[in-house]
């Protein structure tokens, strides 16, 4: 069957309203869809929902592709065209993976404008599970109330949720968890641990239209080894990088900027990025490996990025966040503690205070925007 006749065949079921993909469409005389219209008439042009609506018009339009944008976490975003019939075989990955089943009840709480977002929509499209709404926050599950079967989150407001007990105790109720966009540190990990559904770790990008591998968080068999889908190929270029073969949602091999490692089994985990290496007196070393290594010990929010540096080439540096603008004495001693437990050449040689971490969009670390803080 071809998926354009999928598609025409789709309904999807919001906050408990069912719309068949004829309302969900524009039709060719109008300049937007039954769903648009009821959308904006019920909660205004700037609205979640309407941006939602906007974006299954785009869906069940005849083209076959769409937009979407990059998180632009290590530079310029950017806007590039995806297939559809890629999305929905991306969709049915995860679906079968996670055995979601008709009528489970998937949050949705990113923004509609980057792949997570949309494809949550794209499997509760396939899957035909019942979308719950919740407009992108720090605290989407403040002020839920069924709780989810499955979840897609981001690691910003997994750690919010856990820091707040009512929160927490809704998280540990979700059934499938998926967490996506960025860096999962280390006192997170270890937390999620201990709850009793599946939490999974996801990898993947904008080109290969939401992940391509997992790894458990939760459990005995909780790993720091990411599981790639059977229909994918993974390798290594000769820099370390990974290189990516998966057909069914990427018609191209493709190279990445992670540096990685694999085992045995065929499961990889991610060192850190090519363009997170900073190159110290000759030494090069990864910035996500130094943060890795100092969660456990730092009190207070913190990213590493690098500056020029006339001896070295480059220095590392540490940012911290907070109201204070000094090492006082207290976190003077905590951070040389902390920095014990570094290699030497790892150690920042110097501290800037900043009233809050550059984070993109989606959560994550932005290392663009940490260099610029350093150098000004």
């Amino acid at each position: 069957m071809h998926f354009h006749t999928i598609i025409s065949e789709q309904a999807l079921t919001i906050d408990n309203e069912t719309f068949t993909a004829k309302e969900m469409a524009i039709p060719a005389a109008d300049k937007q869809s039954a769903l648009q219209t009821i959308f904006r008439e019920r909660y205004g042009n700037d609205s979640f929902q309407a941006s939602l609506a906007d974006f299954l018009a785009e869906w069940f339009s005849p083209a076959d592709t769409l937009w979407v944008q990059t998180s632009g976490s290590t530079g310029t975003p950017k806007r590039m065209q995806v297939e559809k019939r890629r999305m929905m075989n991306s969709a049915m990955l995860t679906v079968s993976f996670l055995n979601l089943q008709e009528n489970d009840d998937a949050l949705l709480c990113m923004p509609l404008k980057y792949i997570a977002g949309k494809m949550v929509v794209v499997r509760a499209l396939i899957a035909k599970l019942r979308l719950v709404l919740i407009s992108p926050c720090g605290h989407p599950l403040e002020n839920i109330g069924k709780i989810p079967a499955f979840a897609a989150m981001i690691p910003l407001q997994i750690y919010n949720s856990l820091k707040t007990p009512a929160e927490k105790e809704r998280l540990k109720q979700i059934r499938h968890l998926i967490i996506g966009g960025g860096a999962i540190e280390h006192s997170m990990e270890e937390e999620l641990k201990n709850f009793p559904y599946d939490i999974w770790s996801t990898y993947g990008m904008t080109e290969t239209l939401s992940h391509i591998a997992l790894r458990k968080l939760s459990g005995y068999s909780a790993s720091e080894w990411y599981t790639p889908f059977s229909n994918v190929t993974l390798s290594s270029a000769p820099d370390g990088t990974l290189i990516i073969d998966a057909p069914s949602v990427c018609s191209q091999r493709l190279g990445t900027n992670d540096i990685v490692e694999f085992n045995s089994q065929g499961q990889f985990r991610v060192l850190g990025r090519k363009d997170n290496t900073i190159n110290t007196g000759g030494v090069k070393v990864q910035i996500e490996q130094i943060e890795a290594a100092l969660y456990p010990y730092m009190p207070l929010p913190f990213q590493i990025t690098s500056a020029p540096d006339p001896k070295f080439g480059e220095r590392i540096v540490l940012l911290i966040e907070g109201c204070t603008k000094k090492i006082t004495p207290e976190l003077e001693g905590i951070m040389g503690k902390a920095f014990d437990k570094l290699p030497a050449y790892w150690r920042p040689k110097q501290i800037v205070f900043v009233a809050s971490l550059p984070m993109t969009e989606t959560g994550k670390p932005d290392r663009a925007a940490a260099k610029q803080l350093v150098l000004q």
